[in-house]
């Protein structure tokens, strides 16, 4: 996914109310950025880190610049949450994740049960079997372990309740007959395999297990990060019992 305009780089000095952070430009000019992202960040910034910005020249915005990512020093990290399902989508168009290939037709945002799933996936454009139709879910992952986890990607990086949801509706529907994946699109360099961060989420990290014992697959892959351009680039390791 290339940006569509060069990104503008600057320095976070703080975040606040979830959605804001104050950037300090190039010039000294601080600016007020918006924050597409909920969840706690944490390893993803700390004042004086460097970051990338984008510019949007919309009169309906109240705030012209939006957070895309932040650098700790050996990587780009990308926080927006609302690109991963992008991410995914162009990953799976491309055939880049090979174990969603050969299903050429993509509808998102599908209602099941008391959820919402990113995508389903089918071979027929109106109507297949279920063996022929693959509900998946994307998640961000930003969260670096530490210690014996140093080189960890973690998920959550605080209770979700709505994650712990979305395992759920998965188990059910593979239970179907449907086939079922969690994509998890890791968005920074520094790590080199995946494991649920149990210590944050315990009951996320069982249900994952379950879900995984269950058929559902556990697809973890990795973004290539850059100024001009996040790709889907290869897949990690799933350890499950770290």
């Amino acid at each position: 996914m290339k940006f569509l305009a060069p990104l503008t780089e600057g320095k976070i000095l703080k975040r606040y109310k979830r959605f804001l952070a104050d950037i300090q430009l190039s010039s000294g000019e601080v600016v007020t950025a918006h924050t597409a992202n909920t969840g706690s960040m944490k390893t993803c910034w700390e004042p004086g880190w460097k970051v990338l910005i984008s510019f949007h020249d919309n009169p309906k915005r109240k705030l012209k610049y939006s957070l895309e990512m932040t650098n700790n020093g050996q990587t780009w990290i990308g926080i927006n949450t609302s690109l991963p399902n992008k991410l995914a989508k162009e990953a799976i168009e491309n055939g880049l994740i090979k174990e969603l290939k050969g299903y050429p037709f993509i509808k998102p945002e599908v209602k099941t049960g008391n959820s919402r799933i990113d995508f389903l996936l089918s071979k027929e454009k109106e109507t297949c079997s279920k063996k022929d139709q693959f509900f998946v879910e994307v998640k961000n992952v930003t969260l670096k372990g530490d210690g014996h986890q140093k080189n960890a990607a973690l998920f959550p990086d605080a209770v979700s309740v709505r994650g712990q949801k979305h395992i759920r509706e998965l188990i059910r529907l593979h239970k179907e007959g449907y086939k079922t994946a969690l994509l998890f699109i890791v968005q920074r360099e520094d790590v080199d395999y995946f494991t649920p961060a149990k210590d944050i989420d315990p009951l996320y990290s069982s249900l994952l297990k379950e879900a995984a014992a269950s058929g559902v697959l556990i697809l973890v892959y990795q973004c290539t990060m850059s100024k001009e351009e996040i790709v889907v680039n290869k897949s990690l390791p799933v350890k499950l019992n770290n």
